[in-house]
């Protein structure tokens, strides 16, 4: 009786997370006819690509794609290799009193802030820099939104290494940058790995800095290119969902190369001795 809970349970979960992105696919594969359908054609309808060959041939969706690819893909590169160092100066290096916790802490605070709050100051520094509408005021902004969590998470990871394998490389003439490269990057790999999936995550789907920063094409990432669908006389569901369905495929793609690494990175240090 309780294993048949456990999985009408976990069936009914999954079926909840699932239903909506099976909704997305099937409304980008539907005619107009189809989509407003009453009750909703979840099965029986002919599937269509025109949605798909619309946002790549009428609209900007292309060069969407590609700035989102560009600035997703370098924020996370930059943060990682900024809070790597970092977190391990934090745990390595001798700190007065309990400051090493308290920077930690006040790091972390930043990322605690609403977006909200922090939108006009980007702004007006991003306008004095000549940086709005651009891709590098971007990726500096999504690199502000994951530094502090890169450092939080990576900090953990290097705690749980053993000290006396760093000791034994310094002892053999190997300097604190060699011992970060040679001996700590690789066994932190895992770990380095669940956090550059998180980090890519959280800039492929930032919105509201992109909307408020990016006002031309050029600059506009897919988040903002699939809310430029809702006009004032209509919603193109249809391209809005293929758009969505495109959206989501780098994210799963390089989830998956990547899940090795990423399971075990988020048990690293689950078990302690």
């Amino acid at each position: 009786m309780k294993t048949s809970l456990k999985y009408t349970a976990a069936f009914l979960a999954l079926a909840a997370a699932l239903a909506p992105i099976y909704w997305l696919v099937t409304i980008s594969l539907k005619r107009e006819i189809d989509q407003f359908a009453s009750p909703p054609l979840w099965f029986s309808f002919t599937p269509t690509l025109r949605h798909y060959s619309a946002i790549f041939s009428h609209d900007a969706f292309g060069r969407y794609f590609l700035n989102s690819v560009i600035v997703s893909t370098c924020s996370t590169l930059i943060a990682l290799a900024l809070g790597l160092p970092a977190a391990y100066g934090l745990v390595r290096f001798p700190w007065p009193h309990d400051w090493a916790r308290g920077i930690g802490f006040w790091i972390l605070s930043n990322r605690m802030l609403p977006p909200i709050v922090t939108i006009i100051p980007l702004f007006l520094m991003l306008r004095e820099l000549r940086l709005l509408n651009s891709l590098s005021g971007l990726v500096l902004v999504d690199v502000a939104l994951n530094l502090p969590f890169v450092v939080w998470m990576m900090r953990g990871f290097i705690e749980d290494l053993p000290k006396e394998i760093e000791e034994a490389a310094l002892l053999d003439g190997e300097s604190r940058i060699g011992v970060l490269l040679r001996i700590v990057l690789p066994l932190v790999r895992p770990g380095l790995a669940a956090t550059a999936v998180f980090c890519l995550i959280v800039a492929w789907n930032e919105f509201l800095f992109a909307l408020i920063l990016s006002q031309t094409e050029s600059a506009m990432t897919v988040p903002v290119g699939i809310a430029s669908h809702v006009t004032q006389y209509e919603i193109q569901w249809g391209a809005m969902s293929a758009a969505g369905v495109v959206a989501m495929l780098p994210v799963l793609i390089f989830a998956a190369a990547a899940q090795r690494y990423f399971v075990r990175g988020l048990s690293l240090g689950a078990l302690k001795g």
